[in-house]
């Protein structure tokens, strides 16, 4: 798609013609116009205030942190290949940020405090200035302490510079939130105190055991499926409850495209209209073959395009539900303004299984009749797996590793696998990591109708890079969740020394084992990733994905856009607990150099800290 000299002349370039304005097409704005709540921002040139205001939440008063007094902040309708400018100005009495989610820039206007600038002062302005490279549905939000919990973040809807091969006659976009009227500092405080403070979501007495000693022994709930739930959150849809209940309206015959997306701080949604099929026609702003389905999990920091043709003049319901369900938004799409539709009835809360431990298939069979000597072989099993990774550390040369059954049958010559640090921030290491691409996330194997999956996923044009990749680098997403720590390989963002290195030109293969047992979203910034799902040349490129508990999810990336770029998990409060690093894209010739470790200036950058 781009390279390092197509976006180092982004850079250069970016100063001229910011004074013309692009005028969006009829269709575009009426759209615009429907979507109540969020202001709409178009042109070349942008004013951003950054600024505390009063909120009205569900009926009750709150203050929230965001941009230009909205919340969402505004939408910016950008058209691809122009040059923008965005003047944020800092109104707050800290330091803040903006980080253009999944847009292509140049690393010194990504907007990462500590990482790749020093981050906006109280009372100063800073411009971000680059080239719009790209179309699709994106968002943006701070990458400052806590202020996305708070209301800081906004849509970004990017129109093709040509033809969009996706028609449609009508447009939304749905911002997906969680809204605390709680400090986020004291929330954070709570769940390193005890992480389970604030989930009400526990097994009764009364509920079937099933590996219940094991659990125990391991200090963990098989409903630890997120740290705050309903009880604490009120899940929004554009800023407004299911109280408020945003309106969608549409004529019966009409192509509707929702552009979805989930800008919370710590909850994945499963998404549905009851009775009313979607088709998916992109995923993180990247067009896909169109795919129908009735229900997508969607984790913290993706979206997604949808189409939907209502042919029946009736309320439908757009339901954002959490993935714990604990809580939901519930939207109105229908023929005439100010319908509600009926709100469905939560569904069951579902339970993480020995899958979600990293264990055998074959260990499955017989669960409610396992007695204490198999749960404390399984425990074993699970608890010992360390020491499959005791000849980490090292390359390891030509070794063979066993080939995913998803993804190409090449592998990479050149595996680097660091030795994780075992102490107190890793709890446990899945024993048996497996490819859960064909599996639509917990909770939603059992639902009767169609789900989707990562491996259903194509890109509609089919990828440049043809490339096997020449290394691979595995990371291990690691926890103490008891404790509340949370890391890549065992080491916390506030004690890394030196960066993940990639080379300019090379393509390689990055691959993340979850050793927790609760999903994870991952983000790397300043480029897309091409997951390796079996879809051969028309392998989806993506920004984030979601790893599943035991999952072992590998990207293949060309690694182009030279800087240093942040790489984390998208739940707020994981990030903030250290599920960070940084990723280094090395310039060609620069390679001999690249040994030395990576100044980490981690005063600047508030998410590696750790409030213990």
């Amino acid at each position: 798609m781009l390279n390092r000299r197509h976006l180092l002349q982004t850079a250069l370039g970016a100063g001229a013609a910011y004074g013309a304005t692009s005028l969006l097409p009829a269709w575009a704005r009426s759209a615009s116009a429907g979507n109540l709540g969020i202001p709409s921002l178009q042109g070349t040139e942008f004013d951003l205030d950054i600024s505390r205001f009063p909120v009205r939440i569900g009926g009750k008063a709150g203050m929230a942190t965001g941009i230009n007094g909205t919340l969402p902040a505004p939408l910016l309708r950008f058209r691809e290949g122009d040059d923008v400018t965005l003047n944020v100005t800092n109104r707050l009495e800290e330091d803040t940020s903006i980080h253009w989610h999944g847009l292509l820039v140049p690393f010194h206007m990504d907007g990462v405090p500590g990482v790749s600038f020093p981050g906006i002062k109280p009372g100063e302005t800073f411009s971000y200035k680059f080239r719009i490279p790209q179309n699709g549905t994106y968002w943006y939000h701070s990458h400052s302490g806590l202020q996305e919990q708070l209301g800081h973040y906004g849509p970004i809807v990017i129109d093709p510079a040509g033809t969009d091969p996706v028609s449609y006659d009508r447009e939304y976009v749905l911002v997906l939130s969680d809204w605390s009227f709680t400090d986020p500092h004291r929330l954070f405080g709570k769940l390193k105190k005890n992480a389970e403070s604030l989930n009400f979501n526990q097994p009764t007495l009364s509920e079937p055991k099933g590996l219940g000693g094991m659990w125990g022994r391991m200090r963990m709930s098989p409903r630890d499926l997120a740290d705050v739930t309903g009880a604490t959150y009120t899940y929004l849809i554009n800023g407004q409850s299911t109280e408020d209940n945003f309106n969608m309206v549409f004529r019966p015959g009409e192509k509707v495209r929702l552009r979805i997306i989930n800008a919370a701080a710590m909850t994945l949604f499963n998404v549905r209209l009851p009775g009313l099929p979607m088709t998916v026609v992109a995923s993180d702003g990247l067009n896909v073959q169109p795919v129908e389905t009735d229900e997508f999990q969607m984790g913290v920091a993706e979206t997604y395009d949808i189409i939907v043709e209502p042919t029946e003049e009736r309320a439908y319901a757009f339901v954002a539900e959490s993935i714990d369900r604990s809580g939901q938004a519930v939207a109105t799409l229908g023929p005439r303004p100010g319908m509600r539709a009926t709100e469905p009835t939560m569904r069951p809360v579902p339970m993480l299984t020995m899958r979600d431990m990293g264990m055998d298939h074959s260990m499955m069979d017989g669960m409610s009749g396992m007695d204490r000597g198999s749960e404390d072989k399984a425990d074993s099993m699970n608890m010992d797996g360390a020491a499959a990774h005791d000849m980490k550390g090292h390359d390891t040369g030509g070794m063979s590793m066993k080939p995913d059954p998803n993804g190409p049958s090449v592998q990479p010559a050149k595996v680097i696998e660091a030795d994780i640090e075992r102490g107190p921030g890793v709890a446990n290491v899945a024993a048996m990591p497996m490819s859960r691409l064909d599996e639509p996330g917990i909770g939603l194997d059992d639902v009767p109708h169609r789900t989707l999956t990562y491996s259903q996923l194509r890109a509609l044009e089919m990828n440049e890079d043809h490339r096997a990749p020449g290394r691979e680098v595995v990371v291990h997403l690691t926890s103490n969740m008891e404790r509340y720590m949370w890391s890549f390989d065992g080491v916390k963002f506030s004690e890394v020394t030196e960066s993940i290195k990639f080379y300019e030109g090379e393509r390689v293969r990055l691959t993340l084992i979850n050793d927790t047992m609760m999903p994870h979203p991952i983000h790397l910034h300043g480029m897309f990733f091409d997951l390796v799902n079996g879809g051969g040349h028309h392998m989806p490129r993506k920004h984030t994905v979601i790893v599943k508990p035991a999952d072992k999810v590998s990207v293949d990336i060309s690694a182009e856009h030279v800087g240093d770029w942040a790489f984390h998990c998208h739940l707020l409060y994981h990030m903030h607990a250290g599920m960070m690093q940084v990723v280094s894209v090395i310039p060609e010739g620069e390679a001999s150099t690249s040994n030395s470790s990576m100044p980490m200036d981690h005063g600047a950058m508030k998410h590696g800290e750790d409030h213990s």
